[in-house]
């Protein structure tokens, strides 16, 4: 009789741990969204709650991978049997579909005047109050209205001192968004101030990756934009303006340089000391997108000035990692020992530690030309799809879950966790301009419906749980981006609502007396006292832009791309032209064969054939309608 006790003990502890979850946080049987939608049943379940069978890898429901490593968690998502006919559930909610359009098919142009302008204003409140209160230092903290720097009594804090170099960086990241928002006059200011008051000569200790989109991206960006000929801004050039902006990106390219050095890989020292160089005690580990993630800023700076050093470290640091690649998958992990060439880190995924290494592969191809960055590209978004990818086969079609990125085993591809952080959230942006609209639709959707629930998107989600697992946002621009670039590519009203929402939640839930605070807690809202540069930098911008149909940006006749750091770049063949000897074609630095690390490169005659960067402006496709109206249905 007790064993009997026992087990109906543990059937009601089961129970009840349940109904605190549901209490807590909204959890139910499903994925516990809510979407813009909302309805009193969960037709998903009805149709697909049913156990699924012979489903492969890429087909079968997330939680059945779990099931099938070990883990006896059942899916919720399962596909229905083989001998049903194959009924779309959407055919049950038509009224569900004419709310949809009534609601989300169109965007007055006053509303969208209205958003413009509380974009703006968004946007002025925490420059006009950095530059009150924090400058020259770093950043702002906008509760305490107090300006923040590195911290000096505790070198161990990276968390603050890989980003703050004491050298004013929410000014100098914020250059080239005065003129997306066209106010020239302040953006002449700000640039005297850098030029004037500006030095790299300091005993800073920084992360090379976070000096490296952040200030020199932005330092590159605004000398382009201030002596452009083209002038997409207007009259942007400023008297006496004698190239120091460019001066100021060399040096402190060059400071950045001895991490380069003494490396057996190539791969470079996550940090430098501004002043002496890589510090004697630093670390022989660094993440992959830390160490690849510098080619854009280093090639463009080494094509201004037509010295190829800081072009070839950079890119000797992105085949060093490539060839790193697994044999079985061609995945890369996320952490690796610039040394021995070992992976430290053997978690594959799109997130942190990873996504940026993705990005510059095709970004840089589209800005230099060069043929293997779009051979490395292509054979890394086949790995993503055969390994990271799960749910049903088609984003559009077809029964089960919709696609999700997972964390994986570089070397097998099984299932490491079961969490998504929200960096992953600029990938349907990558998407876009790689021309897979279909699928950026349904990997966004994902992410906007978690921001629906929460009001903001937590660190990292747990898909399994459907709960957070890092319950901090810190004003992040990621699913703002891919808002935009999607809608660039859609023209869809939907994403127009996206970005009222976004606007609106950052409004409601991290405005503070003199900035925009990172939210400690996505669930109680409480605070931390930071605004991080890329708030202005990134997600500011991308939401103006959003509303903005008239902007330069948009109406030039030239293209323009942007750093991961959110930073204005034009497409020009002068980045496609270099004043030194061609010392890296597009076959060296593909893996040999001998190579037993890493799998044979995709053919190199795919290096012919370059990403439109105009894909961004494909005409609205009718498959979008009905991807939403899914996810609104699932969610």
């Amino acid at each position: 009789m007790q064993w009997r006790s026992i087990v109906v003990g543990l059937l009601v502890l089961r129970l009840a741990v349940s109904c605190v979850l549901w209490l807590a946080f909204g959890l139910g049987p499903s994925w516990g969204f809510n979407f813009p939608i909302k309805f009193n049943f969960n037709l998903h379940k009805l149709e697909l709650f049913k156990d699924s069978q012979g489903a492969n890898a890429r087909t079968n429901a997330w939680l059945n991978q779990l099931h099938r490593n070990g883990n006896s968690h059942h899916s919720t998502c399962s596909k229905s049997s083989g001998s049903a006919p194959k009924k779309s559930y959407l055919s049950l909610l038509e009224d569900g579909r004419d709310e949809y359009a009534r609601k989300y098919s169109t965007f007055p142009e006053n509303l969208k005047s209205k958003m413009r302008g509380m974009a703006k204003e968004m946007f002025y409140f925490g420059y006009d109050n950095y530059m009150k209160y924090a400058f020259p230092e770093d950043e702002l903290n906008p509760i305490d209205c107090q300006g923040r720097g590195p911290d000096v009594l505790n070198p161990s804090n990276i968390n603050i001192n890989d980003v703050l170099g004491n050298y004013s960086l929410t000014l100098i990241d914020t250059l080239d968004t005065l003129l997306v928002l066209g106010n020239v006059s302040e953006f002449h200011r700000a640039v005297k101030l850098v030029i004037d008051t500006v030095s790299f000569d300091k005993d800073s200790t920084v992360q090379v990756f976070e000096a490296n989109i952040r200030i020199l991206g932005s330092l590159i960006s605004a000398h382009i934009l201030l002596t452009d000929s083209k002038q997409p801004f207007g009259n942007v050039g400023l008297e006496d303006y004698d190239n120091e902006l460019l001066h100021l990106a060399h040096d402190l390219a060059v400071r950045l340089l001895p991490a380069f050095e003494n490396t057996s890989t190539g791969i470079p020292y996550p940090r430098v000391n501004l002043k002496s160089g890589v510090p004697p005690d630093s670390i022989n580990e660094t993440c992959t997108a830390g160490a690849g993630s510098l080619l854009v800023e280093f090639g463009i700076l080494s094509r201004l000035i037509g010295d190829s050093t800081f072009e070839w470290v950079a890119r000797r640091a992105v085949r060093a990692l490539w060839n790193l690649r697994s044999n079985e998958t061609g995945l890369l992990g996320n952490v690796v020992n610039i040394q021995t060439g070992q992976w430290v880190g053997k978690q594959s995924g799109l997130g942190a530690g990873m996504d940026s290494f993705y990005e510059y592969l095709l970004k840089s191809y589209i800005l230099f030309g060069e043929k293997e960055d779009y051979t490395m590209f292509k054979a890394a978004y086949e790995s993503i799809q055969n390994h990271l990818r799960r749910g049903r086969e088609e984003c559009n079609e077809g029964e089960g879950d919709p696609p999700l990125y997972v964390n994986v085993n570089m070397f097998n591809g099984q299932i490491m966790n079961t969490w998504i952080d929200s960096l992953q959230a600029f990938f349907p942006g990558l998407q876009v301009l790689n021309g897979d609209v279909e699928n950026a639709i349904c990997l966004h959707a994902f992410y906007y419906a978690i921001w629906k629930r929460f009001g903001a998107l937590p660190e990292r989600y747990n898909w399994q749980l459907q709960a957070p697992d890092v319950l901090f946002y810190p004003l992040r621009p990621e699913l703002v981006e891919s808002t935009y670039l999607l809608y660039q590519a859609t023209k869809n009203p939907f994403y127009l609502h996206v970005g009222m929402d976004i606007l609106e939640s950052l409004e409601k839930y991290t405005k503070v007396r003199c900035g925009y605070a990172t939210l400690h807690h996505v669930v109680d809202k409480s605070k931390e006292d930071r605004m991080e540069s890329f708030f202005l930098s990134e997600t500011c911008k991308y939401l103006y832009l959003l509303f903005d149909e008239d902007n330069p940006l948009h109406k030039s006749e030239n293209k323009y791309i942007f750093t991961t750091e959110g930073h204005v770049v034009p497409i020009d063949k002068r980045f496609r032209e270099k004043q030194w000897k061609d010392m890296m074609p597009c076959e060296e630095g593909m893996p040999s064969d001998q190579d037993k690390t890493s799998v044979p490169p995709t053919n190199t005659s795919n290096c012919d054939r370059i990403p439109d960067e105009r894909r961004y402006a494909l005409p609205l496709k009718s498959v979008y309608m009905r991807q939403i109206d899914q996810m609104v249905g699932l969610l």
